[in-house]
């Protein structure tokens, strides 16, 4: 009895892990370790000539920009969860690159300031800040961004990944 032939599937495929480069998925793949290696050395790089991780150095640049913005502010501005905010400030506030101060009438609110440790930290730092993913998504036209954004969410979906880690900063992953 002729056996019949069996269709391989995209999905296992990639579980035999026999992706041949002349496939879309490997050259999508290969893309990706091209991004993620460009942010990898940019952020290794941040740390060796400043002394400081990639988020903390962007966080330290935005206070640096904004003087006496709050926690909240700062999660928003980096687009990050108010408690790495926190975090990320705390550990600045503990090198003595910032200063969280408690002015004016509600006594709850800090401000933060750069002290010369941060600012001294900020000159020796290579930039961009706030890494090099977010300047090169930010030169993509307008109907780039929304292919991007869609496909990247079709993959997610496929991934079944768990969407609190976008408040993550690529920098702490």
């Amino acid at each position: 009895m002729p056996s019949a032939k069996k269709t391989v599937t995209r999905a296992e495929r990639g579980r035999a892990l026999e992706i041949e480069p002349s496939q879309p998925e490997a050259r999508v793949l290969r893309r990706f370790r091209v991004v993620f290696n460009a942010v990898k050395t940019h952020f290794q790089q941040v740390e060796k000539k400043a002394g400081v991780g990639g988020a903390q150095l962007w966080a330290l640049s935005v206070i640096r920009t904004h003087p006496g913005i709050g926690v909240s502010k700062l999660a928003s501005t980096m687009d990050v969860h108010q408690t790495t905010a926190s975090n990320l400030v705390k550990a600045l506030v503990n090198a003595d690159m910032v200063v969280a101060e408690r002015n004016g009438t509600d006594r709850r609110a800090v401000q933060l300031r750069v002290l010369p440790a941060g600012s001294r930290v900020l000159r020796s730092a290579p930039g961009p800040f706030a890494g090099v993913l977010p300047e090169a998504l930010a030169t993509l036209d307008a109907a780039t961004l929304e292919r991007l954004d869609h496909d990247l969410a079709l993959l997610i979906g496929a991934l079944h990944a768990d969407d609190r880690a976008a408040g993550i900063p690529l920098a702490q992953m």
